[in-house]
């Protein structure tokens, strides 16, 4: 008797995993959820082909980019986040019912939000800002009873915010600054809010115009519940009515429901646990804990043969996944001093959260009591320090391209992530170039991780020699322009292909390099500055050009060096003429006998013999 009963359990359960299964597929056999995201594909442009694995004839979208999947298999979440997407917002999003968090930041989307949003009763955070939305916000978004965080800014939405929204009881956080937004303000029950940037509204409300809120979403666990089905106390008496007839479907069932379980937990990649003691696991898109014992092996354990780069932050070790997978494991210095773990892990979801093609996107992390380890994908072509000396040369092109990508992703950082991200190490060595020689800017989250154990020290700087802003030497303060100053001599060295410190070495110019790149310039000599391998092969124009922007960024007051925004429309060719001749006209207006020139300060440092002697990477706190 109690093995019959064990085969109707057991039938029962499988009957259940089945319907679950088979829940998702129309007559036809296709996934509801495959034809959802292939719609919302379809409506959108995709110029870099992040969602190029997206298949309509997939039985499940779980392994595509972009798309989280629950346990059982179901779509959760969807970011895409500063992909340059555009085209529109298909109303098919509504067709993914379990939808938790929708991430489509920062790219250029435009029409309408759709107004079926509003059945995503499960939805916990939206954020569309900083696209081209237009139309009125939808009155319909107030059904989504779970919505948590909303973000609408930066897009140019009219109409009356809608008064309904008011009733979203879970609502914590709401922008929809910088719009064009109108009418009355309903009375928000939120942690953060902001309207500001709104004409119509601040003309006569200036009451709640007076700033913004910034803050990143919390995903906590639980942002994306894990849903197990439940079962039924009726199950056996219809497992024992129709056991017999369907006997045979068991075996298929059994069969499809391994399959089923192994693909997920295949596909299923742990972010980290924040409370290990109740076993609650987050999910973060592709992002993963290992184990120690893994990156051991997977780096032989940290041998030496296996190293492939140092630096203040720690040493960096080439490693083969068990998958095989070749990655590059960070192993921080002083992994035991580097704050508490809950807060090591929310400063590593942070970074995770700063998505762009131009950035060194973050794999996974490993965190023991004494070691905390960065697991990132492996760049094959290194750094651009590395290919700079490596052969052949990299040619002109290749290297006005490496300082245009590098340039987007710091002016992402400055001025499109949220919270921005002042790097603080801007050279050679740390922009890395993937498979086509595209710059990917690396370490940009390392210092943030490493100021909370030494934050109340303010004497030193991180950096390298010879990039060095000279306001962040003297005074320990950095900001966006302390980036924009190593960014110049990066330019610099892609011109030259040396090192900040050889600069002029040559031409026994030592200590004073900024000052021979200007007084070359004006004499019309660039030519002298120029990579001896590049020989003739280089566009003297172009040339121009990208000298004065890194004399531009190299100006010796922060004030006067340009944005990292204008940095990029420069080296697109667009407004460098008049950005220059403002700067030549102030220049000549300055009374030079009451200040000493940027190179002047600056060979204070290069020219210290003692200091030169020691390690070229400060590893000291801001």
């Amino acid at each position: 008797m109690e093995r019959r009963e064990d085969a109707v359990l057991c039938f029962v359960a499988l009957l259940c995993l089945w319907t679950s299964a088979t829940g998702l597929l129309s007559p036809k056999g296709v996934n509801y959820e495959v034809q959802a995201l292939m719609g919302i594909r379809d409506s959108l442009e995709d110029p870099h082909n992040v969602l190029d694995n997206w298949d309509e004839t997939a039985v499940d979208p779980c392994s595509w980019a972009m798309v989280t999947c629950s346990p059982d298999g179901l779509v959760i979440g969807l970011g895409t986040p500063s992909q340059s997407l555009s085209g529109t917002l298909s109303p098919a999003i509504a067709n993914l019912t379990n939808l938790q968090i929708v991430l489509l930041q920062n790219n250029n989307i435009s029409g309408r939000i759709p107004t079926e949003l509003g059945r995503l009763q499960k939805l916990q955070t939206l954020d569309l800002s900083n696209n081209f939305f237009t139309g009125q916000v939808p009155n319909t978004l107030y059904h989504m009873k779970s919505l948590q965080y909303l973000r609408l800014n930066n897009n140019s939405l009219s109409g009356a915010i809608p008064s309904t929204l008011a009733n979203v009881t879970q609502l914590s956080f709401l922008d929809l600054s910088y719009n064009n937004l109108s009418g009355p303000v309903p009375k928000f029950h939120v942690k953060s809010f902001s309207v500001a940037g709104n004409p119509l509204i601040c003309a006569t409300r200036s009451e709640e115009c007076s700033g913004t809120t910034s803050l990143l979403p919390s995903f906590t666990s639980n942002n994306l519940q894990k849903t197990q089905p439940s079962g039924t106390t009726k199950g056996q008496k219809i497992a024992l009515a129709f056991g017999s007839s369907l006997g045979c479907v068991c075996l298929l069932l059994l069969g499809f429901g391994f399959l089923f379980w192994w693909r997920q937990r295949h596909n299923q990649q742990i972010f980290f646990d924040v409370y290990e003691q109740h076993h609650e696991q987050l999910c973060l898109g592709n992002l993963r804990r290992f184990q120690f014992r893994e990156l051991q092996i997977a780096t032989n354990n940290f041998s030496s043969k296996n190293l492939i780069g140092k630096g203040g932050f720690g040493n960096v070790y080439k490693g083969y996944l068990e998958d095989g997978m070749v990655v590059a494991v960070k192993r921080l210095k002083d992994g035991n001093a580097i704050g508490g773990e809950v807060q090591f892990q929310t400063e590593v979801e942070m970074i995770s959260l700063a998505v762009h093609r131009n950035l060194l996107r973050l794999y996974g992390f490993c965190m023991t009591a004494t070691e905390r380890l960065l697991v990132y994908p492996y760049m094959s072509n290194g750094s651009v320090a590395f290919r700079l000396k490596a052969k052949p040369a990299l040619d002109w092109v290749t290297r006005k391209r490496i300082a245009l990508g590098a340039a987007r992703g710091l002016l992402y950082l400055h001025e499109q992530c949220d919270p921005k991200i002042i790097h603080r190490d801007v050279k050679a060595a740390n922009i890395l170039l993937d498979d086509y020689c595209e710059a990917v800017v690396g370490d940009f989250g390392l210092a943030k991780l490493l100021d909370h154990c030494d934050s109340h020290v303010t004497t030193a700087v991180r950096g390298t020699v010879g990039h060095i802003a000279p306001e962040y030497l003297s005074t320990g303060q950095s900001s966006e322009k302390t980036d924009v100053f190593g960014f110049g001599i990066l330019l610099l060295e892609l011109i030259s292909g040396q090192r900040a410190l050889e600069f002029g070495k040559a031409a026994n110019q030592k200590g004073a390099m900024l000052d021979w790149v200007k007084k070359i310039h004006q004499e019309k000599k660039l030519d002298m500055l120029v990579d001896k391998d590049l020989k003739s092969n280089y566009d003297r124009i172009e040339l121009e050009e990208m000298a004065q922007v890194a004399l531009l960024c190299t100006q010796n007051l922060p004030s006067h060096r340009p944005k990292m925004s204008e940095v990029v429309r420069m080296l697109e060719g667009d407004g460098l003429a008049e950005k220059w001749e403002a700067s030549q006209r102030v220049e000549s207006t300055r009374c030079r006998a009451n200040e000493f020139s940027s190179s002047e300060r600056y060979s204070d440092l290069t020219d210290d013999s003692s200091l030169l002697a020691q390690a070229m990477e400060l590893s000291g706190p801001r």
